[in-house]
């Protein structure tokens, strides 16, 4: 997942701009499904009122490829998917609207207005696979996980929530668990490994849900997968 540099978060009155992307109007074609930019924020604490299942939502979701699996096979739950680009956003409704799942939305949004998205413990299940790592020292500030932002998520789940992540950069690995570990009275670590395939001959066989477009790839390249759990505690 490929972040633009984060949208200042702590801005109720907060607008996005006018876009000219040519998938911007394709969007608007599909209303219910397909959330964009400010109408995202026009459901925050009512996900859930229609539906007694968890609510799922993965953080940088693509095309769609993990999240419409998901809903496919449980649709007792509701699933969202959160992306910034128009295109990918569309290409993810394509393939919902060519299954007819009825249990999932695709938000054209920015992570970090997380918090005007969803209400207070709304969140059942959080998903980050490969978030971009902004690896240069003039880059740091930008990283999606943070001490900050794991408070701030923490508000949006309940009690016994998992947040999950995946990423290939052993550096914000080694970041993300020293930014959990400033905030121990939220998250408890469940689960870890830097090497999640390792011992597996058959990962390269590996497809959707299990593993990503990008973790496909770094399986076939031989690229170690981190992940870690967290739960809301």
């Amino acid at each position: 997942m490929k972040n633009p540099v984060p949208v200042p978060i702590q801005h109720p009155e907060y607008r996005y701009p006018p876009s000219r992307n040519p998938y911007s109007e394709k969007l608007k074609k599909a209303p219910g499904v397909v959330l964009s930019d400010n109408e995202t924020e026009t459901l925050r604490g009512r996900w859930k009122l229609e539906r007694r299942g968890l609510l799922h939502v993965e953080i940088g979701c693509n095309a769609g490829h993990v999240v419409t699996e998901w809903a496919a096979q449980e649709p007792e739950d509701l699933f969202v998917g959160i992306d910034w680009k128009f295109k990918a956003i569309h290409r993810a409704f394509e393939k919902a609207y060519k299954r007819g799942l009825k249990n999932l939305h695709l938000l054209r949004a920015h992570a970090d207005r997380l918090p005007f998205m969803f209400g207070k413990g709304e969140i059942d299940r959080l998903y980050l696979f490969f978030p971009d790592p902004w690896a240069k020292k003039s880059q740091l500030k930008n990283r999606y996980i943070t001490a900050e932002k794991l408070r701030m998520i923490a508000e949006l789940m309940p009690v016994g929530a998992i947040f999950q992540i995946k990423t290939d950069h052993p550096g914000y690995f080694e970041w993300m668990q020293e930014h959990v570990a400033r905030v121990p009275e939220l998250w408890k670590v469940t689960f870890k490994t830097d090497d999640l395939h390792a011992g597996n001959p058959e990962a390269h066989k590996l497809t959707f849900p299990a593993v990503t477009c990008f973790e496909k790839l770094f399986i076939k390249d031989k690229i170690a997968i981190h992940r870690m759990d967290l739960e809301r505690i």
